[in-house]
């Protein structure tokens, strides 16, 4: 019997199930290190880990690629792909314009029982960031950033930055720099409580720009080029 039916589901639900449970085990491999740039997938080895047929595990990798996870180097040749900094500039310019927004809105609209559940999610980082935790840390970060976009209350922004979710975990599975980031999540976090919408757009400003920065520095040992470029004098 297969897992679609002892689910009790349709073969094309089943279908779809497996698909995104082999969806979920890659990315999850590859934002956790396990998976790493410039290795291949095999439809073959992968439908033999997950114990599903090939079908699922193509369309697993179809979503992934279209996520910027994988890439095809040929018809038959998959890869994980290897973030440039190219890939890094983008994610961080959306970033700047969606977050920001976001921190902005959940300022105006947070409630309680939401500003409970994000004081929870700091303490968490705070602990695993003592505790020296990277995968804590990261799962917290990115619970928190996504929380703040929950409260925005805006369902259009939501869906714009569902795609770039898991590749913002990757990218910030690779970047230690845990204390200033908790920093500055504690102080977006008192900014949205006090419902200051301006403090808290400039606070989730500063700290896109501070990680866009850092990202940069850490994984390809240069400085953001925006700064200087912002510098240079204009030209006739």
């Amino acid at each position: 019997m297969t897992q679609a039916q002892t689910r009790g589901a349709t073969p094309l639900t089943g279908t779809v199930w497996l698909r995104d449970q082999v969806c979920e085990g890659i990315r999850d491999q590859i934002i956790t290190g396990r998976l790493k740039p410039g290795d291949r997938l095999v439809e073959r080895d992968v439908a033999e880990e997950f114990g599903v047929s090939r079908i699922p595990v193509r369309e697993a990798i179809r979503i992934l690629m279209s996520e910027g996870f994988l890439q095809a180097l040929s018809p038959r040749r998959i890869v994980v792909k290897e973030l440039s900094r190219q890939d890094v500039v983008n994610l961080f310019d959306m970033r700047e314009a969606l977050e920001v927004l976001a921190a902005r809105r959940a300022a105006e609209n947070a409630d309680a029982a939401q500003l409970r559940t994000m004081k929870r999610l700091l303490e968490t980082a705070r602990k695993a960031t003592l505790a020296g935790r990277p995968e804590r840390i990261s799962h917290a970060n990115t619970a928190f950033h996504h929380h703040i976009v929950e409260t925005a209350g805006n369902e259009l922004l939501a869906a714009t930055l569902e795609p770039l979710e898991g590749r913002l975990h990757w990218l910030f599975h690779q970047i230690d720099d845990a204390g200033p980031v908790y920093e500055e999540h504690r102080r977006l976090y008192e900014t949205i409580a006090a419902a200051d919408a301006e403090a808290a757009a400039a606070c989730a400003l500063t700290h896109v720009r501070h990680y866009r920065e850092v990202a940069l520095r850490l994984l390809f040992d240069e400085a953001d080029s925006m700064r200087s470029a912002d510098s240079a004098p204009a030209r006739p």
